[in-house]
């Protein structure tokens, strides 16, 4: 086990230099609130370097000095349930709020391009350690009340499940409408090919439809909007043991 999060660490932190010297930063949703009330309610370490990693299979959230490489908290979370999973990839804290109820004493939100997903309290306390949530991070109120006070905006979070990246979850049939890091990730991929010119959002609109299929026609195979094996294995997706 300590070897895993030792690799898990490593790679989070390649993860982080690509995206700081690409800037290739995921796009951003509308920040709000960024000026709120809340902000302040604990004293925030402004100079500090800090990142987030999550496990979500783990259940387990990191908070790690980039400047040391140290793990400095470490606390157990609730994810999502299978029908409803949490978001993969790397994102940013853009909002940061106190809405209490089913959210707890704390919300920050994150930049995922496809639907309104963050870390924040609870009031079921019981639900944390298990595949519980809509898809955000839950944690205990007073374990949230600590990270917010010492991370800022622009913090970036890190999200991984496994060994497969945005497939950790396993191949699904991908269909029009559907959302998530796999369909981002087919994005890429036809975007690659010169066939996408959409946003790489993670929504599978008519954009990425239409690309799907004259990428299907130029490589003679069966029309469909529908996203399979055979398509991934085209597309050069293949899950390595």
């Amino acid at each position: 086990m300590l070897r895993r999060i030792k690799v898990v660490i490593l790679s989070f932190f390649l993860m982080i230099i690509v995206i700081v010297v690409g800037n290739q930063i995921h796009l951003s949703l509308v920040e709000k609130n960024k000026n709120n009330n809340y902000e302040d309610v604990y004293s925030t370490n402004k100079e500090s370097n800090l990142s987030i990693l999550i496990e979500v299979d783990r259940k387990i959230l990191y908070l790690i000095d980039m400047d040391t490489n140290e793990i400095i908290k470490k606390y157990v979370v609730a994810t999502g349930k299978p029908g409803s999973p949490t978001p993969l990839g790397t994102f940013k804290i853009v909002e940061k709020a106190a809405w209490g109820g089913g959210f707890g004493s704390r919300w920050m939100g994150l930049n995922v391009p496809w639907g309104k997903y963050g870390i924040h309290g609870t009031n079921k306390p019981d639900s944390i350690g298990y595949n519980a949530s809509a898809g955000c991070i839950r944690m205990r109120n007073q374990d949230i009340e600590e990270l917010y006070s010492m991370v800022k905006h622009e913090t970036i979070v890190t999200l991984v499940s496994g060994e497969y990246g945005p497939f950790s979850y396993g191949f699904r049939t991908i269909k029009p409408g559907d959302r998530g890091a796999d369909v981002r990730e087919v994005q890429k991929r036809l975007k690659q090919k010169g066939y996408y010119e959409g946003s790489i959002d993670g929504v599978y609109g008519n954009g990425m439809k239409s690309a799907l299929i004259n990428f299907l026609k130029d490589n003679n195979m069966s029309i469909t909007d529908n996203i399979g094996p055979n398509i991934y294995e085209k597309l050069g997706i293949v899950l390595m043991d």
